[in-house]
């Protein structure tokens, strides 16, 4: 701001995955490579605050697999978006998402360019470049950009990013999971074609999809945190949590009582409900429960409304647990997702 630099920012959307993140740091480098006379710094900023990216175990593995170090990147709370817009400095692409939060509905005026794969919700200003495709992946639209321009701009560590993410997204082209789209399956070939060095579609993606399902290095309130969606009833609010990993291995967890007592306590939460997924050697997902709360009251509502649930019906069967005030389940109905049960639980709130 007090050099008076346009700063012109590539950024994703606040889930902060691997698409949005991989789409940020390959179109940013791309202009910055690409644009005539720079007379603007292109950073790519990660919508997220910097202590939450060890939560994207999938986004650190690819990143760390291409010498890219999170020392190197730049996070949403360490970029005033807003003091350099008041400024008149600030130009902002938009990759993987097309309408800003209402937090940042300031920012609206300073988008130039907009990169999506969902369909438009909103119409932009005349002079915004939209390019909105249904593919599987923006990191697509992010390669066919670059494909596009100067020869040579795309190296090596660009295209394996990218070649990784595509893949990722798009359950490693099977057209079974429903996602993949031609140009998809065209831009990793494109990818592969130029770069031949790139490693087997199989073996990036069951590395990703390990690291997406990793949480060996995690604490258990970084576990809670990971993918956590919040109920809020009758002047109470409850905590339901995805875990990725097996129930047993979950209550083994050295001090998990105290973490889960802290982790409530910390956010005022009366009850947690954490859904385990994990998945066997044929890749089938096997789902188990555990309900805890140190209000007993609470604790038994939640469990009869998901032992006597219908729609979906749960098929649960209680497990032993070492503490009064967790109780555990194995779900019969693997098919009943936390999206299917939320419906269930705020109905029982």
């Amino acid at each position: 701001v007090r050099r008076h630099q346009e700063v012109h920012v590539v950024m994703g959307n606040e889930a902060c995955d691997l698409d949005s993140t991989v789409s940020a740091l390959a179109l940013a480098y791309f202009l910055a490579k690409t644009s005539p006379a720079p007379k603007a710094a292109f950073i790519p900023v990660l919508n997220i605050p910097r202590a939450e990216f060890a939560l994207r175990t999938e986004t650190t593995f690819l990143l760390g697999e291409q010498g890219i170090p999170a020392a190197s990147l730049i996070f949403r709370d360490e970029i005033d978006l807003g003091g350099l817009h008041r400024a008149g400095l600030l130009s902002l692409t938009l990759v993987d998402h097309h309408v800003l939060p209402g937090a940042d509905a300031a920012l609206e005026e300073a988008v130039v360019e907009v990169l999506d794969h969902r369909p438009l919700e909103r119409d932009r200003a005349p002079g915004c470049q939209v390019t909105a495709e249904p593919v599987g992946s923006c990191a697509t639209l992010v390669t066919e950009r670059i494909a596009q321009g100067p020869p040579g701009v795309l190296d090596r560590p660009t295209a394996a990013l990218l070649h990784g993410t595509i893949l990722l997204d798009c359950v490693n082209l099977s057209p079974a999971a429903g996602k993949v789209t031609p140009r998809d399956v065209a831009c990793v070939s494109l990818l592969e074609a130029r770069f031949p060095e790139l490693p087997a579609r199989d073996t990036i993606f069951e590395a990703l999809q390990a690291a997406k399902f990793d949480v060996s290095g995690l604490t258990t309130e970084q576990m809670l945190r990971k993918d956590l969606k919040v109920l809020s009833g009758d002047e109470l609010l409850l905590a339901i949590s995805a875990i990725y990993v097996d129930l047993e291995t979950f209550l083994r967890r050295p001090g998990l009582l105290q973490d889960l007592d802290a982790f409530c306590q910390a956010r005022g939460y009366a009850g947690l409900v954490a859904m385990m997924i994990s998945f066997n050697e044929r890749n089938e997902p096997c789902r188990q429960l555990a309900v805890y709360s140190q209000c007993e009251t609470l604790q038994s509502a939640v469990c009869q409304a998901l032992e006597e649930a219908t729609a979906p019906s749960l098929h649960l069967q209680p497990l032993p647990s070492p503490w009064s005030c967790v109780s555990a389940y194995a779900q019969g109905n693997a098919l009943a997702s936390r999206k299917k049960v939320l419906p269930v639980l705020r109905a029982a709130l």
